[in-house]
């Protein structure tokens, strides 16, 4: 294995850590890895714990969880090596190749198309499967050249009834999800949900039963908030169903859900889509070396974002500016001297009658 290069060729995005980077992680984006500029990871497998250690060191990776756990593979196949360093440098999560886990690692499928001009796979958004992940792909710069986004597509794909999401997100909100457990006494319902060894992602449940809901409270007996019907973004709360609640609640955590009167039984079903929306979108911003270059359309959109994250490496001025300054040195003072010998010639010249 190669050994890493010095700091000096590789350049820091700033925006990660000012004004952009936290406003996105406060929106609910994620920052997850796409390695370095111009480097195979399988190749120069070094870069897998380098573009963590390079992002960790500015943000946070998620409101969820600080350390990265999203990897981009770039369409490459995983070999036992590459795959082992990934799981070393705690990915949990690699994307644009197949769907499904392997390896102990986490794979998603790019399957949405890109938000470039007529570039989507409106065929998939307009039929997906239910509780499915759509990813759709996302580069502002192709080389020196800005790409262009769909405007008329992103509009539309916002004002869509699904769950906003990201990787990490997602893949940890059905892992919570799955372990919410419950037990019925009397007149009330309590849930709980242990405490995540990683990502302090919420986890959702539907509950189903035949009495009204009269309150739900916390352990310290607050209202648990509600959650609107429309609501596309993660977050904690309940709401009532006609026969029960959708409840979704952050590991670490129990709620009592008290009754007008004691259900004859009580049943429970994981939901892996929040608030019982139908399916989930994420935009992947892929070789992310510049976020804002690659955010600043999307300030105010409704969606969210995996950025991976690619170390930019260095400009190479090459040879021509340096001979060019070089140049620029030897002859301004060559121009000076000719510019002041003009101005004594004039000086010392009769002038014609």
């Amino acid at each position: 294995m190669l050994a890493p290069p010095v700091v000096g060729e590789w350049e820091t995005d700033s925006w990660l850590s000012n004004v952009i980077g936290p406003e996105r992680l406060a929106l609910g984006d994620e920052f997850g890895c796409h390695g370095y500029e111009g480097l195979g990871i399988v190749e120069e497998p070094w870069t897998i714990a380098a573009c963590r250690d390079y992002l960790s060191g500015l943000t946070e990776a998620s409101r969820w969880g600080a350390a990265p756990i999203s990897f981009g593979l770039n369409g490459i196949q995983l070999d036992e090596g590459t795959n082992s360093a990934l799981l070393d440098a705690k990915f949990e999560i690699v994307g644009d190749g197949s769907a499904g886990d392997s390896g102990g690692l986490t794979y998603f499928e790019s399957n949405g198309g890109t938000l470039e001009l007529n570039l989507a796979n409106r065929s998939l958004l307009e039929s997906p499967e239910q509780h499915s992940l759509i990813s759709i792909e996302w580069m502002a710069r192709m080389h020196d050249l800005k790409v262009r986004e769909d405007g008329d597509f992103v509009s539309w794909l916002e004002q869509q009834e699904v769950w906003f999401t990201t990787w990490g997100e997602w893949h940890h909100h059905r892992i919570s999800g799955s372990r919410i457990g419950f037990s019925s006494d009397g007149r009330s319902i309590t849930t709980s949900l242990d405490s995540s060894i990683t990502w302090n992602v919420p986890g959702t449940v539907e509950l189903h039963f035949d009495e009204s809901v009269m309150r739900v409270v916390d352990s310290t007996d607050t209202d648990f908030p509600l959650i609107e019907t429309g609501e596309r973004h993660l977050r904690v709360g309940w709401r009532a169903i006609p026969d029960g609640v959708v409840l979704t609640m952050e590991p670490g955590t129990s709620l009592t859900i008290e009754l007008d009167g004691e259900p004859e039984s009580v049943e429970a079903s994981h939901l892996p889509t929040f608030n019982g929306l139908h399916h989930s979108i994420t935009v992947v911003g892929h070789h992310t070396t510049n976020l804002f270059h690659w955010s600043s359309d999307f300030q105010d959109s409704e969606l969210r974002f995996t950025w991976l994250i690619e170390r930019p490496s260095a400009e190479d001025v090459g040879w021509l500016l340096p001979v060019l300054a070089a140049s620029i040195l030897l002859a301004v003072p060559i121009a000076v001297r000719h510019l002041v010998s003009m101005d004594e010639m004039a000086s010392i010249t009769p002038m014609s009658e």
